[in-house]
């Protein structure tokens, strides 16, 4: 049964899946009262505890107390409501950099009660139609350094109706700036449901119809009091830096809600990249880090030229299966461990995850507290330790795609099916061993593609490395390794022969790659994660599809 909303506009609410298509919700432990507002729970509520002067977010040469963060967003939620006709639950796009601007912003238009739709600032008018269509958004926030896409989206747009920019550095010099300026500090949030649409999360890599997912307001603060609360142990002393985006429920959730739940603070950058990211570890003595395995490479490598990263007590990896090659080296220069985790957009967070006590290379650990996993064949039954299968899992979040038929693909018998193989070992760890569409089977055999890059990344010559199922008429596929070398490694058939025979010394013969194509750089998305089928696409386009 769903509380009582607070949404005028009830379309979100409408396009929920049916109910018996929802995943099973397990909720014990996480008790929040039945009306329930995020954003206040994630800024004015921390003034109230005494947080007021602490530092909230650092970004764009500015630091904020959650004092100031609490009357920016209160505001911006005035502005919005009294100048551009916001009403509870119209969706709200957002399309901005990480910074402290779209941080302001989203939590003004949750506290204003409108459903946030963050996005990606690189996407061109034409993705954003999708989006808009999809979600029938009215509204759109914009820094102004990125409004031409969007008004570009706007100008054939039967729903967009209203784009509003905003200043994304620190001179808050545009409308909705100068529209909030003179408002009220204190703002009466709307008193929305724990079960009202708080989010819309659009997956990423996807190709045609975009699937969007449906995340509540208590769905927002669990990730915070399971996932952060639980493995990361936050404390208020800690200070957030992190190279995913905030439009990924990754970064929203490492950026922004972890932090802002606890009183520590983010420290946001419009480019992330190794180099800025170490800049601001070593500045502001940062504690917590999120970003993929590449980046931590680009990190590591920094060290050896003198950068210091001791303030760091926890460093995620996700996006991406961490290499147990990246794990040691880390735990060796660092003397700390790496976390990996996984997660995914539909599930909000991260559900399965390594402990500070409790990590080992090549392992993605246990599920977070509240959640449960299990590895399953196609018929839903458990198969044994040791076997890979389809990971399902359980918990206070889950899948609820808006209005799409493929709901029914992702949710079965009440567990979500991620899309990822997995085996589980006699001690109760999970381990990852493929995207369930990136297993890759050579004459009978099933090999998982990680596995063998990791057996490659251990070479002191490879960089970088992806591999893939080539089509072959003999065997069906054959694992292709694409090799970024490290510098001054020249790329012949006599180092192809050097990698190839160093997997068969670590893997079994057959999960060798029968094919070693060196290129100058692997093609990845903004949070680092590796594309594997535009390189099917690029090398193998018959085999490739229209796969994404």
């Amino acid at each position: 049964m769903l509380g009582r909303t607070a949404h005028l506009d009830t379309f979100t609410r409408d396009n929920l899946p049916p109910r018996e298509q929802w995943p099973e919700l397990r909720l014990a432990g996480f008790d929040y009262p039945l009306q329930l507002n995020a954003a206040v729970e994630l800024s004015d509520r921390l003034v109230e505890r005494g947080f007021g002067e602490r530092i909230a977010l650092i970004g764009n040469d500015r630091q904020r107390t959650y004092r100031e963060l609490a009357e920016w967003t209160n505001q911006l939620a005035h502005a919005l409501v009294e100048d551009y006709g916001v009403k509870p639950g119209n969706r709200v796009l957002i399309r901005s950099a990480n910074n402290p601007a779209m941080v302001a912003c989203w939590l003004a238009a949750t506290k204003a009660g409108a459903v946030v739709v963050n996005t990606m600032p690189m996407l061109r008018a034409g993705e954003l139609a999708k989006i808009v269509d999809k979600a029938e958004i009215s509204h759109a926030l914009c820094d102004t350094r990125l409004l031409d896409e969007l008004n570009t989206c706007a100008e054939t747009s039967r729903y967009l109706t209203k784009v509003i920019g905003f200043d994304g550095t620190a001179n808050h010099d545009a409308e909705l700036d100068r529209a909030a300026l003179h408002k009220p500090a204190t703002f009466t949030a709307v008193d929305t449901a724990q079960d009202d649409v708080a989010l819309l999360a659009f997956t990423s890599g996807t190709t045609g119809q975009p699937k969007a997912t449906m995340h509540f307001h208590r769905d927002l603060l669990i990730i915070a009091d399971s996932y952060a609360r639980e493995i990361l142990q936050v404390t208020p002393d800690d200070i957030f830096v992190g190279s995913p985006p905030l439009a990924f429920t990754f970064g929203l959730g490492g950026l922004a809600i972890f932090p802002l739940r606890f009183g520590a603070t983010a420290t946001l950058l419009e480019k992330a990249s190794p180099a800025n990211m170490i800049d601001i570890i070593e500045t502001y003595r940062a504690t917590v880090s999120f970003t993929a395995p590449t980046a931590y490479r680009g990190m590591l490598k920094a060290m050896d030229e003198g950068a210091d990263l001791s303030s760091l007590r926890v460093a995620v990896s996700a996006g991406e299966t961490l290499p147990a090659p990246v794990y040691e080296e880390w735990r060796q220069k660092t003397g700390k461990l790496m976390l990996d985790g996984i997660g995914s957009t539909e599930m909000l967070h991260i559900f399965i995850s390594n402990r500070l006590d409790d990590a080992k290379p090549g392992c993605t650990g246990k599920p977070v507290g509240g959640y449960e996993a299990r590895v399953v064949d196609l018929e839903m039954q458990e198969v044994p330790r040791g076997e890979v299968g389809r990971l399902a899992v359980r918990g206070p979040t889950g899948c609820r795609y808006l209005a799409d038929e493929r709901q029914a693909q992702y949710v079965r018998d009440g567990w979500n099916l991620t899309g990822d193989s997995f085996v589980r070992d006699e001690q109760g760890y999970f381990h990852f061993a493929a995207r369930s569409d990136d297993m890759i089977v050579s004459s009978g055999y099933n090999i998982a593609g990680p596995e063998v890059e990791a057996a490659l990344l251990a070479h002191d010559e490879v960089l970088e490395c992806a591999v893939v199922g080539a089509p072959d008429d003999e065997r069906g596929q054959i694992v292709e390794a694409f090799v970024v070398l490290a510098p001054g490694v020249v790329g012949d058939e006599a180092c192809a022969q050097r990698l190839q025979g160093f997997v068969k010394q670590t893997l079994a013969p057959y999960k060798y790659p029968r094919s070693v194509r060196f290129i100058d750089e692997l093609p990845k998305t903004a949070t680092g994660k590796i594309q594997r089928f535009r390189l099917k696409q690029a090398y193998h386009p018959a085999a490739a599809g229209g796969q994404a």
